[in-house]
């Protein structure tokens, strides 16, 4: 080959490696084969109800307890309390009457009477008789007329009004071990609307009767309440 060949040819060969030299692109870097471990992210803490949790310092809040005030007036139990034992009070017993009322407790120990007292409502007067224990005594009431006699001695007994509405109570005692009385008075005058006087006549072999002198033979009712345990008298203005 001439001289000037071998330059041609020398030119061609440059000029191609020039031109691989230019298309040749650069290759993308290889992704990574596997993605780098992310912060561990973690939920906030569920707060919890109000009142759950005290403040510092302070004591768990409580639910209110509601209390019945069981004071002069003496509350009157729902319709549907229960009595206390298998015999339940007879509703019968709590309706407006003038007709003799009784209920009948099966034989039980004797329960002591540990207070007498009497107040007066809106339209009616009303006695009340608590009991130790957690059972209301049987009992009977009826108008009686006069003379009201007193069980041991036989003696009559003045009381004021025109009707006189006896309870009697069994098996119950107005006395104490040592036979002293239980009850602080006796004989009771309150000079209520209605109710002028009440007495007690008897408290002998478990049975203890008062006897509630009243202005005429109105319309009376009775009904049993606990905590403490009372029989309750209402008689009408």
């Amino acid at each position: 080959m001439t001289r000037s060949g071998r330059r041609m040819t020398s030119l061609w060969l440059a000029g191609c490696l020039a031109f691989a030299g230019c298309s040749k692109k650069e290759e993308p870097a290889a992704a990574p084969t596997s993605a780098q471990p992310q912060p561990e992210v973690q939920a906030p803490p569920t707060s919890p109800p109000p009142g759950t949790i005290p403040r510092e310092g302070e004591a768990a809040a409580k639910p209110p307890v509601h209390t019945a005030s069981m004071g002069d007036s003496e509350t009157e139990p729902p319709s549907d309390a229960p009595a206390g034992d298998a015999l339940a009070e007879d509703p019968k017993n709590r309706e407006w009457t003038t007709t003799p009322v009784s209920m009948k407790r099966r034989p039980a120990q004797t329960v002591t009477l540990r207070s007498v007292r009497a107040g007066t409502h809106a339209d009616f007067d009303r006695v009340v008789f608590e009991f130790d224990g957690p059972q209301v005594p049987g009992y009977q009431l009826q108008y009686v007329d006069k003379p009201i006699i007193q069980c041991g001695s036989g003696d009559e007994t003045p009381l004021a009004g025109k009707g006189f509405l006896q309870v009697t109570l069994t098996p119950a005692r107005g006395h104490d071990d040592q036979g002293r009385a239980t009850v602080a008075a006796l004989e009771m005058k309150p000079k209520l609307p209605t109710l002028l006087e009440l007495v007690r006549t008897c408290d002998f072999e478990a049975e203890v009767t008062w006897v509630l002198g009243n202005k005429a033979p109105t319309d009376f009712r009775v009904m049993e309440l606990r905590d403490p345990t009372r029989l309750v008298v209402d008689v009408k203005h």
